[in-house]
């Protein structure tokens, strides 16, 4: 079992993504083209994931209810952060 730390920093490959959320391939990128979901990162040559804990705010934002604009928000803030993050480090 992983720590919550773990999980937090776990980056979810593309059927884990669609597994959890309930999303098609195709729904996930419109998403993504939309604003609606974040981007995903390179994690090798030819392969991309999402951090767990964006693809989880994500979820819970839509089971709250959130409107399409202020996921748009979300998927700029979650994104930022990433951003962020790595410049920190």
């Amino acid at each position: 079992m992983l720590s919550h730390q773990q999980d937090a920093t776990r980056i979810l490959r593309r059927k884990e993504v669609e597994a959890h959320s309930g999303l098609a391939r195709s729904t996930l990128y419109q998403r993504i083209s939309e604003g609606l979901w974040s981007k995903p990162v390179h994690i090798g040559a030819r392969a991309v994931g999402w951090p767990s804990r964006e693809v989880s705010a994500l979820i819970e934002a839509r089971i709250a209810g959130l409107g399409d604009q202020e996921i748009r928000d979300l998927v700029r803030t979650l994104e930022a952060r990433r951003k962020a993050s790595a410049i920190s480090v």
